[in-house]
């Protein structure tokens, strides 16, 4: 299930109603909590303060105001129907003087929540496997060659009379290293864990 990388702040307006969309990353009720009492000090003067939020099993929401039904649940709408999870956000209105009506506000605050996840990067976490390479200081530039163009992390380097390697990949590459060592270097199995992967949006 996809999070936010880092928060997000995005703003739209309709009929002169200004909606700012504060999307926060946290996996713990009372931060949560904590964060919108910071935007509502932020925002004194705004008329609504909107939330959704999906925190493991606590999926809530509030209209702070709005007729009900059509803010704090076409959100948390968005929000579900992204799969996002440890996730808050709050949708502050500034009332334009013109009334939306009760289609209009849904559309208001789904539109708020769903452009600004359109600007944040995703994350998902992803099972990956660390392996382990030796080899002598000649066969360097093929290795790293070959590790830049399919875009695997190496998360360590050793270097003393023979150089070290970890890296990470979803895909076991032994067969790849033989075929480009002439059957010289082996790869080595080390463990799998999870680690935090940026997905498409």
């Amino acid at each position: 299930m996809p999070r936010i990388k880092e928060d997000v702040i995005s703003t739209i307006e309709i009929k002169k109603s200004r909606f700012l969309t504060y999307l926060h990353r946290t996996n713990q009720e009372e931060e949560a909590k904590d964060f919108l009492k910071m935007i509502k000090k932020e925002h004194p003067g705004a008329n609504h303060h909107c939330t959704a939020m999906i925190i493991g099993s606590i999926v809530r929401s509030n209209d702070d105001g709005e007729p009900s039904g059509t803010a704090g649940h076409p959100m948390l709408d968005v929000l579900q129907g992204k799969g996002m999870e440890d996730i808050l956000a709050v949708v502050v209105r500034y009332f334009g003087g013109t009334q939306l009506g009760t289609g209009g506000l849904v559309k208001a605050y789904s539109d708020s929540v769903k452009i600004a996840l359109e600007k944040a990067a995703l994350t998902e976490m992803t099972m990956f496997k660390e392996y382990e390479i030796t080899f002598g200081y000649e066969w360097i530039g093929k290795l790293d060659g070959y590790f830049r163009n399919h875009q695997i992390e190496i998360i360590s380097k050793e270097y003393e009379q023979t150089v070290t390697y970890h890296y990470l990949t979803q895909e076991d590459i032994t067969q790849d290293i033989l075929a480009l060592s002439n059957g010289a270097l082996f790869c080595t199995y080390i463990k799998e864990y999870p680690k935090e992967k940026i997905i498409e949006s």
